[in-house]
């Protein structure tokens, strides 16, 4: 009698989709502890990425306003090693490159400053006068201890802002008092506070550019100019700025190197970044690790059942679908709560320390996607155990 060879049936994705939710659906306890284990992995996850980028993101604005983008362009020596003086269109030139977002200046002048008319003409105390614009102590982000800076109004009046140590020399405590500058009586507005980008105003004295050019022998020109550029475009600055300051003798400016907060603000992001990454890899593998201890538990409880379908016609395949697929619904589901969970963390961290927070694109993207993955790869050595059992020896253990 000819018999005809029966067809292999396939399981459609929907059925496929049915088999993986036997297990979640019939032990929902078991199944939401080990999805709340790769919840937790992708939380950790997603909180420290979240958290360090925020703190790394704070970090590095603070970094910019101390001055990591601040490059300072001042006369350089000749061949007879004497200073030369900047071109009076350096400051103008200077603020013409495209990535230079501020410029200001300070400017020489002839007189200088005693604590009366008393005092010889001999004894300056070391303390320079300088010609200052307007935006100095923003361009600087220089504060001051005590008083006010100079205005439109008072830049054009006897009126000074003394370097904290200038103050100390001359004896001054705070504002209001006078000071025999130039060969007249100067009101004291203001003290700066130390600034470490710009130590040497410190020692100086700094009167509005208007009064030091009408009464102070200025001649409106910068000596010293200070530059604030994108901070990822400061070498290219530097690397134009002697050239666009003096075109016809460049090796004649002196232009600083970007400051040393500049390399530390690359190290600071190398590190936090590597330490991302490293405590990712270790929740990831902790909720991997949860994944598969479930499932091998599972395929030892549920012999009875793999069993029951290999003696009903099953093939292993199919077997090893159904438990590969539950590993990837709970690695799914983990992965969704967990990047809840963790942006959760990060809004509330950066909130309790008045931080902007910032969760990186990639991790709400790849976190989901990396929590399925590692519960596919977690799931795979339960599920080819399952689809290898035999269904007498799955029968006679059930």
């Amino acid at each position: 009698m000819n018999s005809t060879p029966r067809r292999r049936t396939r399981l459609r994705p929907t059925d496929l989709l049915r088999l993986g939710m036997i297990g979640p659906r019939t032990r929902k306890m078991r199944s939401a502890l080990s999805a709340l284990g790769i919840a937790l992995g992708i939380a950790a996850v997603v909180a420290v990425t979240g958290i360090s980028n925020s703190n790394q993101q704070h970090l590095l604005e603070r970094l910019d306003q101390l001055g990591s983008n601040l490059i300072t362009v001042a006369p350089g020596k000749g061949s007879d090693q004497k200073p030369v003086p900047l071109p009076p269109t350096a400051e103008k030139m200077l603020a013409a490159i495209g990535p230079v977002q501020q410029v200001t200046a300070t400017g020489a002048t002839k007189a200088n400053i005693y604590r009366n008319d008393l005092v010889p003409e001999q004894q300056t105390g070391s303390i320079t006068v300088l010609a200052a614009r307007l935006n100095l102590l923003d361009v600087l982000r220089a504060t001051l201890t005590s008083g006010h800076w100079l205005d439109a109004a008072s830049e054009n009046l006897p009126i000074t802002v003394l370097g904290d140590q200038a103050a100390q020399r001359l004896g001054v405590t705070g504002p209001g008092e006078r000071v025999w500058l130039g060969g007249q009586w100067y009101k004291v507005a203001g003290i700066l506070a130390p600034n470490e980008l710009a130590p040497e105003l410190s020692t100086s004295a700094l009167v509005g550019r208007p009064q030091a050019v009408a009464h102070l022998g200025a001649d409106g020109t910068a000596a010293t100019v200070y530059l604030r550029s994108y901070s990822e475009r400061v070498p290219q600055v530097q690397s134009v700025a002697a050239a666009t300051a003096n075109p016809a003798s460049p090796n004649t400016v002196a232009v600083s190197r970007p400051s040393d907060l500049l390399a530390a603000r690359a190290e600071t992001e190398n590190t936090l970044t590597g330490l991302v990454l490293a405590l990712a890899g270790v929740a990831l593998l902790v909720g991997g690790v949860g994944i598969a201890n479930t499932m091998v538990v599972g395929v030892m409880e549920r012999r009875g059942e793999i069993g029951l379908r290999r003696a009903l016609g099953a093939r292993g395949g199919q077997i090893a679908m159904q438990f590969l697929l539950e590993a990837v619904l709970m690695g799914f589901l983990g992965g969704m709560g967990g990047l809840l969970l963790g942006s959760l963390a990060v809004y509330g961290y950066a909130l309790a320390q008045d931080w902007a927070a910032a969760i990186p694109l990639y991790t709400l993207v790849v976190g989901p996607a990396v929590s399925v993955v590692v519960a596919a790869i977690a799931g795979i050595y339960p599920a080819l155990r399952a689809a290898k059992a035999s269904p007498t020896d799955a029968l006679r253990s059930a």
